[in-house]
């Protein structure tokens, strides 16, 4: 875990980076102190995911936080589900409508 984090961490610093904003001004925009933005630039695991998240977003990458658990990605689950499918699947057997007052 604490190398995902770090990776994310510094992926939110390439990205800052790449679009020239100062620590200061993101910082700001993401309503946290320099000293938090620098935790998260590290990929500390002390700081919140809602703190990442909201980087993420004063950033302009908040959509990418949908596709973190997609099932479409999962492939454990996927092959966990293709495990308990059926292998037959039958009609069920309907049972035919009584006369009345009989058993």
């Amino acid at each position: 875990m604490a190398r995902a984090l770090r990776k994310l961490g510094h992926d939110i610093r390439d990205a800052r980076r790449r679009r020239r904003i100062p620590v200061a001004i993101l910082a700001q925009r993401a309503s946290i102190s320099r000293m938090t933005l620098n935790k998260v630039e590290k990929g500390q695991p002390g700081v919140s995911a809602g703190t990442y998240a909201t980087v993420l977003f004063a950033l302009g990458m908040a959509d990418r936080l949908a596709d973190v658990a997609d099932p479409r990605h999962d492939s454990v689950g996927l092959a966990l589900e293709e495990e308990r499918l059926p292998e037959r699947i039958r009609l069920s057997r309907r049972k035919k409508p009584r006369k009345p007052g009989t058993m």
